[in-house]
């Protein structure tokens, strides 16, 4: 009886430190569970957070966690891949040196925060959100904040391939390349980094790596690459996210760490915090590079981020089809806007605000594409297919001829002469 009552007591100890409530709670919430704070020069808060107190068990189907440390006196965190994902075979090695050596864009892993300190090993860092953004109107509720609104289907014709016959929806524009007809593992590239006009809070713009499974109307998704989104962040500034649902975004899923799920294990990167430096038309290119893979023992699905840290992962036990494999995995953009598809149309941009530009690479772009299947090689796609909902606001170009390694250009400025 003394054990039963100490395991309850306990229990009721582990889920009053881990429901600080991040989204529904206010903008303090964060900072009184905040080992450290630092002030970063763009005006964002950031607190480190004990590592057992981070929202994503919060989250249903991570309960056993809980139960796991009122049992074990510890949190059944998984702390890093179970396999080192950048050793692959020997040539892959070989042909990633020789990308190094050839690539004139400079890798981004930096984030402005940074600058006035870091958190210590034991603790994430937390963007602290503002308390005006959890009740503003543009969220509807505190439970929807952070999540994407629905890609509602609206009646289209049928398209001659029928891979993309079920990508166009409304609200939602689309400029991507994908791959599928294998089960795969992982998605990488090299994301070039842009600031896009967004033109409303309502809207906004992201460049990313996404793999997806399931239905059409309830698909899964894991994503990660940088957003502009002034309903999540409340401002206009390029940020890292990271993104998950498991039913179109109707009732779940969220950017970041604003609902539980994602499990953070890196204390270097602040997920949704901004990335430094941008490239710019005059100056230098810069990129991040985004890994998104399934650890073989655990089924986890981990993000990478710059070659070499492991931010952290979605568990597997989040996920129904996507448990087991993606479907199809895609690189490019998105933007949001109720007047994708309408009259006039949003001037919300993609990728840096230009058309597809592979001569000066003035434009959204994606390089190093790769996927894993079965196997842990990471290798080029054995098929993809550039698509684009709306080719007049935002368009895409695949360079696969006569080149080494193939890259994928997209991007626009939404409303412009091409598109009224």
């Amino acid at each position: 009886m003394g054990l039963q009552w100490t395991v309850i007591l306990l229990l009721k100890m582990t889920l009053t430190g881990l429901s600080y409530g991040i989204v529904g709670g206010d903008s303090t919430s964060s900072k009184r569970h905040a080992v450290k704070s630092i002030q970063s020069d763009d005006g964002d808060i950031v607190d480190c957070i004990d590592i057992y107190k981070q929202p994503a068990f919060d989250h249903p189907a991570l309960k056993n966690h809980i139960v796991q440390v009122c049992l074990l006196s510890m949190l059944l965190i998984q702390m890093s891949p179970s396999y080192d994902p950048t050793m692959d075979t020997t040539a892959t090695r070989t042909k990633r040196s020789t990308d190094r050596k050839e690539d004139s864009s400079v890798t981004v892993t930096s984030q402005l925060w940074k600058r006035n300190g870091s958190c210590p090993r034991g603790t994430i860092p937390i963007r602290r959100i503002r308390k005006d953004l959890l009740k503003s109107k543009l969220s509807n509720s505190t439970e929807n904040y952070g999540r994407k609104k629905p890609r509602l289907f609206h009646h289209i014709a049928q398209l001659n391939d029928n891979a993309t016959s079920n990508l166009q929806q409304a609200n939602h524009s689309l400029a991507i390349l994908l791959t599928e007809g294998y089960s795969y593992s992982g998605g990488k590239g090299d994301i070039k980094v842009w600031n896009p006009f967004v033109e409303t809070d309502d809207e906004y713009s992201t460049s990313q790596v996404a793999l997806q499974n399931g239905p059409y109307y309830d698909y899964e998704s894991v994503e990660s690459g940088w957003a502009v989104n002034p309903r999540v962040y409340g401002d206009r500034k390029t940020r890292l996210f990271v993104y998950w649902t498991t039913d179109g975004s109707k009732t779940t899923g969220c950017f970041d760490l604003t609902c539980p799920g994602f499990v953070q294990t890196s204390h270097e990167i602040a997920l949704g915090a901004a990335i430094y430096p941008i490239s710019s038309s005059t100056g230098l290119p810069y990129q991040i590079t985004i890994f998104i893979f399934k650890d073989p023992n655990t089924g986890n699905w981990w993000l990478q981020y710059g070659e070499k840290i492991n931010i952290g992962y979605w568990p597997s036990d989040l996920f129904g089809t996507l448990k087991n494999n993606a479907e199809t995995v895609q690189w490019g953009g998105e933007v949001y806007s109720s007047r994708v598809g309408k009259h006039p149309h949003t001037a919300t941009a993609m990728g840096s605000g230009h058309f597809p530009d592979y001569i000066s690479g003035n434009s959204g772009c994606v390089k190093r594409l790769r996927v894993r299947e079965n196997s842990q090689e990471l290798k080029f796609p054995e098929w993809v297919y550039a698509y684009s909902d709306e080719y007049d606001c935002y368009d895409v170009f695949y360079l696969g001829d006569y080149i080494e390694d193939p890259e994928f250009y997209f991007g626009g400025p939404g409303q412009s002469y091409k598109c009224p």
